[in-house]
């Protein structure tokens, strides 16, 4: 019994060992809000990381967050580094693009995994309002394809730029 059980539990492990190899060798999660405000002041919220506690979904996570901000005060050259609880982790942002109406960010986690992405902002004027598409790509390790066997990386963080672009938008409307 004991050695079916055995042979059972390798056969599991061996069959979710080989969907992970299965799954995609990048990701991408994509959300877009409208908000009432022009483009301007929708990226005075963006561009500037001492801005982002005001919308970020996991500034509030921990209370206790510990923030660095170095380069630029804004803009091109602007980094933010935090150092927070299981719900935030460590890592930092390093903004490489600023132009009106787009913002590409460097973001790289170091807890609670190691990984290096790239966030992208897109700001569209329409009419009074701007439609903000928030963008996070990045190569899919082995353990980000092991964790998609079971979870949907999208579902999980996509939920989070619900929140942050619900929360930029009452800042931004106000």
């Amino acid at each position: 019994m004991l050695k079916k059980t055995a042979m059972a539990l390798i056969l599991v492990l061996v069959v979710i060992l080989g969907l992970a190899l299965t799954q995609p060798d990048s990701f991408k999660v994509q959300r877009s809000a409208t908000i009432k405000a022009p483009p301007a002041k929708v990226m005075a919220y963006l561009n500037d990381f001492h801005q982002w506690p005001a919308w970020s979904p996991w500034e509030k996570l921990d209370p206790n967050l510990q923030r660095t901000f170095g380069g630029a005060a804004s803009g091109k050259g602007a980094t933010y580094a935090w150092n927070g609880n299981d719900k935030v982790g460590q890592g930092r942002m390093e903004i490489l693009e600023s132009a009106p109406t787009q913002l590409d960010i460097k973001l790289d986690f170091i807890k609670p995994f190691a990984s290096s992405n790239r966030t992208e902002f897109v700001l569209q004027p329409q009419g009074d309002a701007t439609v903000v598409t928030w963008t996070m790509t990045g190569p899919s390790q082995f353990i980000t394809k092991l964790m998609g066997v079971f979870f949907s990386m999208d579902k999980m963080v996509g939920k989070d730029f619900e929140k942050g672009l619900a929360q930029l938008k009452a800042a931004a409307e106000k």
